[in-house]
């Protein structure tokens, strides 16, 4: 039946019918697969950059914690002969905790456990700070409880040499 309506249309109107039939096949194939697939290429070629970018961060990142991890490295070496008990002791007393210094002990395995009462937690902060960057000392066990007074903790702290 098909092929009866197509053959009893003059040859004009065919040749009209079959134009428009390829442009719309043509407008059709580029809007349901060419168009979506340019688009999808874009947004992946962003998201490439995007990543692009973020690497680059985090190698600059990661060579900054390679010289902090040297520095603190050879900050290590150069604690003058210190324990890790004197030293803490020390810097804690020379970063405005020794009023709330209580306690400087042995822990196991060569830490140290450090007791404060009414400390400055900006002053804690900034001394672990200190130690991290200075000495490559961290903290391994942090605990602390807010007391009476702005900005005032009691804390105790279990301090190692990062290995």
């Amino acid at each position: 039946m098909n092929a009866v309506w197509w053959t009893s249309r003059p040859p004009r109107e065919r040749r009209i019918l079959a134009i428009g039939g390829v442009a719309a096949a043509v407008l059709l194939l580029w809007a349901l697969v060419w168009h979506p697939l340019g688009r999808h290429r874009e947004d992946l070629a962003l998201r490439v950059e995007g990543e692009r970018e973020q690497l680059m961060r985090v190698d600059r990142a990661a060579a900054e914690l390679g010289g902090l991890h040297a520095t603190g490295l050879q900050a290590r070496a150069d604690r003058e002969g210190k324990s890790l008990l004197a030293l803490a002791d020390a810097t804690a007393r020379g970063a405005g905790l020794e009023p709330a210094l209580r306690r400087v002990e042995p822990g196991a395995g060569g830490s140290v456990r450090v007791s404060l009462e009414y400390a400055s937690f900006d002053e804690l902060v900034a001394w672990l700070e200190g130690l991290a960057r200075d000495y490559g000392i961290q903290a391994s066990d942090f605990s602390a409880d807010r007391v009476d007074g702005v900005g005032l903790v009691n804390a105790r702290v279990t301090l190692q040499d990062v290995p």
